[in-house]
């Protein structure tokens, strides 16, 4: 068996957990000339009771850990305007605020209300974007996240990433010294965490639909590995395979119809591709070496695995219908556990480098790989739906924490949970 699988398996079942503390993010580097921003505490229209949601106070937190923009502090704001009109250029200006964001929080019918907010360049004195969203009380933050997204587009010309959400894995020791894993969701700024399975026995492999309204994952609850497919919001679920030996490494087409996944059914591990209209198994490689891990192309033409193959773990590819493998990685001695920018134009991986398990991208057109990651057991890395950040486990001190990293390696997150370990984070898709 290569390091990399056996290296999953004894660091998922070796970690502790706390179980309702909510992530928190540090950013320990961000990029040298973030733009300056300031978002003014947005007005409740009709006054009445303040709102359970500062929707300012998320927007700002979500500028922030981007890395891409400079929040000016809430204490050093001049004024507190909440409409274009109010707003005086001259006074921002001074401050070297380059954008500025007001907004309005109106009642609209019960437990109803209309956010509107617009955002300006303050040295040319011009609105840049402005909308108004109608939005209830639950959903407050993530009507936040919403107008974040929208302005990280609006200044930096791509889609935001902040009312996404990341699924990973955590476990904690019980009261009788029983280990308790446990697959979570939680939005991308680690706030409303939710267990979507727990298990006395190993979890693994959580892979976002591409709808974002399913997770398959690998399962050891009854003593043997399965892969299951549960949707998010029902807690409906199915068990997809549960062959004699390895059934891992789950992975959802671009069109959510097949999944790849890793069985070794025919006596070695290979890829196969389950259909879920006919429910038929194509097996995708033929080898005597071991073959894991596998991720789809964002067109769906080919897959990428890790294989051993050659030696040691490096990443290859195939046609998704099978094929010829062809080798991708030759750079380093290990490189495992690989994943498809979405345009497709780039990988994501763990390469080992000088001893140290980090996160690098190899670019397919030019073979040019960067690592971008700093620690010494840095795995799964998984790309933001809009490209801009991998998330990633990595380790502090004797701590699981998840790690997330700009693609250009610039800004540099960390998202703890304390007193807790996780492991193997994956960003889902755009919530459709």
């Amino acid at each position: 068996m290569m390091k990399h699988f056996f290296l999953v398996f004894a660091l998922l079942i070796s970690l502790p957990w706390s179980a309702q503390a909510e992530l928190t993010i540090e950013i320990t580097e961000g990029v040298e000339g973030a733009l300056p921003v300031a978002v003014v505490p947005f007005g409740l229209i009709g006054g009445g009771t303040p709102l359970d949601e500062d929707i300012s106070a998320v927007i700002s937190a979500d500028l922030h850990r981007s890395g891409r923009f400079k929040v000016l502090p809430r204490e050093d704001l001049l004024a507190l305007p909440s409409s274009g009109d109010e707003v005086e250029f001259k006074d921002w200006r001074i401050l070297g605020v380059e954008n500025l964001v007001v907004g309005q929080i109106q009642p609209n019918g019960p437990g109803g209300y209309i956010v509107r907010f617009q955002l300006f360049d303050v040295f040319r004195g011009e609105q840049l974007t402005g909308y108004s969203i109608p939005t209830t009380a639950p959903n407050l933050r993530s009507t936040a996240h919403h107008v974040a997204d929208l302005i990280y587009e609006a200044l930096l010309g791509m889609k935001g990433a902040f009312a996404t959400r990341i699924a990973y894995i955590t476990s904690q020791q019980g009261a009788d010294g029983q280990e308790q894993v446990a697959l979570r969701v939680a939005d991308a700024d680690g706030f409303n965490p939710e267990t979507i399975v727990s298990s006395s026995e190993p979890l693994m492999s959580p892979a976002w639909s591409p709808d974002g309204r399913k997770i398959a994952y690998v399962s050891f609850e009854n003593g043997r590995s399965a892969i299951y497919m549960q949707e998010v919001y029902t807690g409906h679920r199915r068990k997809i395979t549960e062959f004699k030996g390895i059934n891992s490494a789950p992975a959802w087409s671009p069109d959510g119809r097949k999944l790849a996944m890793t069985l070794s059914k025919g006596g070695n591990p290979d890829i196969y591709v389950f259909d879920f209209t006919t429910r038929k198994l194509r097996q995708i490689t033929r080898h005597y070496a071991i073959d894991t891990e596998p991720a789809w192309s964002p067109d769906g033409r080919s897959i990428v695995f890790t294989s051993d193959r050659g030696g040691k773990p490096q990443i290859y590819k195939t046609p998704s219908y099978g094929g010829k493998a062809e080798r991708v990685t030759f750079q380093n001695s290990y490189n495992a556990r690989a994943s498809y920018a979405p345009d497709g134009k780039s990988l994501a991986m763990v390469t080992r480098e000088n001893g140290q398990y980090r996160i690098a991208t190899l670019q397919l057109d030019s073979g040019v790989m960067q690592v971008l990651s700093r620690g010494s057991l840095d795995e799964s890395p998984s790309f933001a739906p809009n490209g801009s950040m991998i998330i990633y486990a990595s380790k502090q001190g004797r701590q699981g924490v998840l790690s997330a990293v700009s693609v250009d390696g610039r800004v540099h997150q960390r998202l703890a949970l304390e007193g807790g370990d996780l492991r193997e984070p994956v960003w889902s898709p755009f919530i459709k």
